[in-house]
């Protein structure tokens, strides 16, 4: 199947969570969720396919980079954070080392290294 559009509220979106963080606010949480939603789509048209499961919760999950497909069980390509460190390294604020090294992102298979697909926005 493939990766529904980004929702047409995502830029917007992404541009005031972005903005509420960087001013060192709290998000709005109806409008976090969108912009999640909406860079997690954006990988995965960017980079399609399904040998990794990029995992936001509670909000979303896609599968995307080209590689053996994944059906049953646990992914062996498993990529999980929170809200706001997907929106953080999605737009290039938070590198990506540095993410897996402070332990806010849990990456584990050998295709589970975004750095070379992130940021997704300036």
């Amino acid at each position: 199947m493939p990766a529904r559009a980004p929702d047409p509220r995502g830029p917007a979106s992404t541009t005031a969570v972005l903005a509420a963080l960087d001013a060192g606010t709290e998000p709005d949480q109806a409008e976090l969720k969108i912009a999640v939603r909406h860079l997690l789509q954006m990988l995965a048209l960017r980079h399609p396919g399904h040998a990794v499961e990029v995992r936001v919760p509670p909000v979303a999950a896609v599968q995307c980079i080209e590689g053996p497909r994944h059906t049953r069980g646990t992914p062996p390509n498993v990529v999980e954070t929170d809200p706001v460190t997907w929106l953080r390294l999605a737009s290039g604020r938070l590198d990506w080392t540095a993410a897996v090294d402070a332990a806010v992102v849990r990456a584990s298979g050998p295709r589970a290294d975004l750095a070379g697909y992130l940021p997704l926005v300036g």
